[in-house]
């Protein structure tokens, strides 16, 4: 250690987290949180809903004002960005031309909105920040006719929160489902049947060859001839990790920044978090997986806190999904795809919970829809069979009379 400090590079919910944990677990030198964004640090979540439909005037979903960082003694270097990390000075270069030194640094980048790559993509608004959020909340209004792209979490959030401002709202879906990627077929089906119950036109196998603007409006023409007029059309088909500056670097790069269990990166004095980092988990025999969630933001960023003060521990947090669309709330623990075998458990009220089994038996994951508070507290004791590695009998699963909370004590 050269007494040069700790910088974080990203101030979203993992590099906040990360800050505020560095000193709640006693770190004492030098604390700098570097963000190109002039806010403060703000959650991600609520930018699909309540930001867009919210009362007026629009509030910041603010996680650590700068008085609160400024309290813990984290410097906070706001609308700046790190333009170049030398990795054998250990010096971190900026946008307004100074260059710090470091001990450690931690990667936090997030991601970015993926574009479409089709003529006339330019047309299309996309979700990624707070000003994101406040153009759609101005383009959302009452009569407007939207078209979003992609059925994807992000992507369905924001048709929720465009009808309930009274917009007709259609959702084009490339592949043959929606939430194809993390959600069981029987859950998606609740959800995309929820959505046409509230009036959103949901197509799936539907491309979009090339958007037109025309009138004022944006013609959105599909690959089958079907023919759309919008007044705002908002991509979300999904994020690429932003791992610019870490390439540069020299450090490894797989399927975002390459860390190891404690979330170190190839650079032993450079660890990455959130949702630009991809590591091994060892619940699934080392699947190396990146999760763009806000828990698992919260949960690397308290973690990296703690390995880089000395602690050895591997991380195994289970991943935990959730999303709110109308008066559904969709859970997911663990990593669905990992378990081939599927048991059903009807939860009542229209709820259903799914659970996923391994090969040898073991929880993988559970999914469930319905209301949350039909679902929280199963999910939440799903998440703990996971994380306990238990292999629970497909019957008792299944059986509503059977308590979780009995398996988990077994």
């Amino acid at each position: 250690m050269k007494n040069a400090g700790i910088i974080i590079v990203g101030a979203g919910e993992a590099g906040a987290r990360a800050a505020i944990d560095l000193r709640a677990k006693g770190h004492v030198g030098s604390l700098t949180l570097v963000g190109e964004e002039a806010h403060a640090p703000y959650e991600r979540p609520p930018l699909s809903k309540a930001v867009i439909v919210g009362a007026a005037p629009p509030v910041l979903p603010a996680i650590a004002d700068a008085a609160a960082l400024a309290d813990h003694g984290v410097k906070r270097l706001a609308g700046v960005s790190v333009l170049a990390i030398d990795c054998a000075a250990r010096t971190a270069s900026l946008s307004d031309g100074r260059t710090l030194g470091y001990d450690v640094l931690v990667l936090a980048t997030g991601a970015r909105p993926r574009k479409l790559s089709l003529p006339g993509a330019e047309a299309a608004m996309t979700l990624r920040t707070y000003e994101d959020s406040l153009a759609l909340r101005a383009n959302f209004a009452r009569g407007r006719k939207i078209v979003i792209i992609g059925g994807g979490f992000i992507g369905l959030e924001l048709a929720a929160s465009a009808r309930a401002l009274g917009c007709d709202v259609a959702v084009i879906e490339a592949a043959p489902r929606i939430l194809m990627r993390v959600v069981p077929a029987p859950i998606a089906d609740i959800v995309a049947a929820r959505h046409r119950q509230a009036g959103v036109e949901i197509r799936t196998d539907a491309g979009v060859a090339r958007m037109e603007r025309a009138d004022g409006r944006i013609v959105v023409l599909l690959v089958d001839g079907g023919v759309i007029a919008a007044d705002c059309v908002v991509a979300g088909i999904g994020a690429i990790p932003e791992t610019t500056l870490a390439a540069a670097a020299g450090l490894q790069i797989d399927n975002g920044v390459a860390v190891d269990g404690q979330l170190r990166t190839s650079d032993p004095n450079i660890y990455a978090i959130g949702d630009c980092a991809s590591f091994p988990h060892p619940l699934y025999n080392g699947l190396r997986v990146r999760l763009e969630a806000w828990r698992n933001a919260l949960d690397h960023g308290s973690f990296v806190a703690a390995s880089i003060l000395g602690e050895t521990g591997v991380y195994q947090a289970v991943p935990w999904f959730w999303s709110d669309q109308y008066d559904l709330c969709l859970q997911i623990a663990g990593i669905a795809g990992e378990g081939p075998q599927t048991v059903e458990r009807d939860l009542g009220d229209g709820a259903l919970m799914l659970f996923h089994l391994n090969n040898d038996g073991r929880l993988a994951a559970a999914s469930a829809v319905g209301p949350l508070g039909k679902i929280a507290k199963e999910i939440r004791l799903a998440e703990m069979l996971i994380a306990r590695r238990a292999e629970p009998a497909a019957a008792a699963l299944a059986s509503p009379s059977v308590k979780l909370k009995s398996l988990l004590s077994a």
